[in-house]
């Protein structure tokens, strides 16, 4: 009995790992990398992000992402621990 919990237990973390988004520049990522990692953003979501961005320069806070049309307080709550704010490097 002890061995299939442990199974079960095992089971459930590798397929629940699976399920964790990585960090996201949005300064430097493309709107399919935005839309792939950040949950409840979308493609037509993302490319907001990469437009706003284009216009107006790179985000300084995760905060500023309500400033994009469709963005709200809550997807940027939802998604703080993984929006990294970084500068640019070109090569």
């Amino acid at each position: 009995m002890k061995l299939s919990k442990w199974l079960c237990l095992a089971a459930l973390l590798m397929t629940s790992v699976g399920s964790f988004a990585a960090q996201v520049n949005i300064n430097s990522a493309t709107a399919e990398e935005i839309a792939t990692e950040l949950k409840g953003v979308g493609e037509s979501k993302a490319a907001a992000i990469v437009a706003y961005r284009l216009e107006h320069g790179l985000f300084k806070t995760a905060d500023d992402l309500v400033m994009v049309k469709g963005i709200g307080q809550k997807t940027v709550e939802a998604n703080r621990e993984n929006i990294l704010i970084g500068e640019v490097v070109k090569k």
